[in-house]
């Protein structure tokens, strides 16, 4: 069902409930999460938290608890967009018109002004028809569309925020939450930069909220305060706990502008660096140890650089967030970390303890696991430009008509990292950025991209992901979910559509080729 009122169509149902949680392993799904879990606690609402990584595990996970279940929230399978005779009735005239017709069955010859008249209801229920067959139509496009395409709305988090304000139990921490969850919406280009724009400015306004102290001594803020501040900061990863020249060389938007996987682009960073001023020596180490009259004016300095070297959207407007004055991250820090934790390649430990240790990592009594999700981060985004690197160099992106493919081949570096869903479509999203950059075929810089990596040598298995063409005016709609379903059903592919992002999906490697011919025939 459509929920429109969350407070008295949810949270008062379940208040007095016990409740079971389904949280998919997603970042934005942990952040709504952990405000829920801080709402239950507030109003001692007993609940059992289950993880869930797709369709298989949720059925099953419902399966054992379904006789305990009593309330279900689900969306609707049907859209309920009413036909048009449900709108558009006119009883009373229908009425006439019978007895109209009627009238004219018993009476031959009619005067000529009743003749008039008729001509006219004709008229009038032709134009009638046409705009119901105009109607209908629409009504098919609005349904096809809706059914055809993926796309993201609001993030999970930012509702359930939402929630926690109109009851007046909003935090600073759910403000967080919230906040983390918008932008891992906006990493992994869920949303458009004009949703992400306005949703900034909403959580800007709750920020100034809880943040905001008078300079008296009775307002100051403790030492030990968590303080949310809103930051016009650099497009770089992780800069802050890495490198400047590590964060540049393995940013997508830098590497893929300056093309860093060619000697040219190497010598165009070390242009840029030389046009900033900045000594190699002080790049090259931790961001903390730069020397502190560099880092005065480091935002302002590169952004001059960036506009020079056509890259003018260097600086975006984010948030950052401080505990006490020795550790502070922006919002995308622990978006990356987060993710990194949660899709952890160690085979040791199972899905559920990656699981815990991602949403751990949240709570601000928890900094020693977001900085391990850091430094795993920093591994997987060494990784990801690498990988983007050999793919180019070596031409695995190739033009297979209707949309570009690349494949990665089981003992290329790191393949394992990306064997799962986020990681893969990640990495295809700046594969596909990168080469945007470096082709000078007009033709393909407007197809999308169709990427497949190992999953398991075993069971002879791969991940497959489809992304969207890269253009500025894309509204972020995915249309490769209903694709790859048809596509095997068409060719009966083997394939698992496992995923809760149906533009992924588990293909056998024998049925690879019949399946790519069925989908480069269906987008021609």
């Amino acid at each position: 069902m459509f929920v429109s009122d969350f407070r008295k169509e949810f949270y008062e149902l379940v208040q007095n409930q016990r409740v079971l949680l389904f949280v998919a392993s997603d970042v934005d799904a942990l952040c709504a999460c952990k405000i829920l879990q801080a709402l239950f606690q507030c109003d001692h609402i007993q609940y059992t938290l289950v993880p869930v990584c797709g369709w298989q595990e949720l059925e099953t996970a419902f399966l054992e608890h379904k006789e305990q279940i009593r309330l279900l929230i689900k969306q609707d399978d049907d859209l309920e967009v009413p036909a048009y005779e449900d709108i558009f009735r006119d009883e009373e005239e229908d009425e006439e018109e019978d007895e109209d017709h009627s009238g004219n069955d018993i009476d031959g010859s009619e005067p000529s002004e009743k003749r008039t008249r008729l001509e006219e209801e004709i008229a009038d229920q032709t134009m009638k028809r046409r705009q119901r067959r105009e109607w209908e139509a629409r009504r098919r496009d609005i349904l096809f569309d809706y059914e055809q395409y993926e796309y993201h709305g609001t993030s999970s988090a930012m509702v359930m925020f939402d929630l926690a304000w109109m009851m007046s139990k909003d935090l600073n921490d759910m403000l967080w939450w919230a906040i983390v969850g918008l932008t891992d919406q906006w990493v992994q280009d869920r949303i458009t930069q004009m949703k992400y724009v306005t949703d900034i400015g909403i959580l800007q306004r709750h920020v100034s909220r809880h943040n905001h102290r008078n300079e008296d001594e009775e307002n100051t803020l403790s030492v030990d305060c968590t303080r949310i501040s809103f930051e016009y900061d650099l497009r770089l990863a992780l800069y802050q706990h890495w490198s400047l020249y590590d964060s540049l060389c393995n940013t997508s938007y830098t590497a893929a502008r300056f093309k860093l996987w060619s000697v040219h682009g190497q010598k165009r960073l070390q242009e840029f660096l030389a046009d900033m001023g900045l000594p190699l020596k002080q790049v090259k180490q931790k961001f903390q140890s730069m020397d502190i009259s560099l880092k005065e004016n480091l935002r302002e300095m590169i952004e001059e650089s960036a506009n020079k070297f056509g890259m003018n959207d260097m600086r975006i407007q984010t948030f950052g967030i401080h505990f006490g004055f020795k550790h502070k991250f922006l919002a995308s820090d622990v978006v990356f970390a987060t993710m990194s934790l949660m899709e952890s390649p160690e085979k040791d430990s199972p899905g559920t303890d990656h699981f815990i240790q991602a949403l751990d990592s949240l709570s601000r009594t928890n900094l020693d696991k977001l900085y391990l999700g850091l430094e795993l981060a920093k591994k997987q985004l060494q990784a990801t430009q690498q990988t983007i690197a050999r793919c180019l160099c070596t031409n695995l992106v190739v033009s297979q008509g209707p949309f570009l493919y690349c494949s990665l081949m089981e003992g290329t570096p790191d393949v394992m990292l990306f064997s799962k869903p986020a990681s893969l479509s990640l990495l295809s999203r700046h594969l596909l950025k990168s080469f945007v950059c470096s082709t000078k075929n007009r033709r393909c810089k407007l197809l999308p991209l169709v990427m497949a990596a190992p999953l398991s040598v075993e069971q002879g298995t791969v991940t497959m992901v489809g992304i969207p063409p890269e253009i500025d005016s894309s509204d972020r709609k995915n249309f490769f979910g209903r694709a790859f379903e048809k596509a095997a059903e068409s060719t009966s592919s083997r394939t698992l559509h496992n995923h809760f992002d149906l533009s992924v999906i588990e293909l056998k490697a024998e049925d690879r080729s019949k399946f790519l011919d069925a989908l480069i025939t269906l987008l021609s």
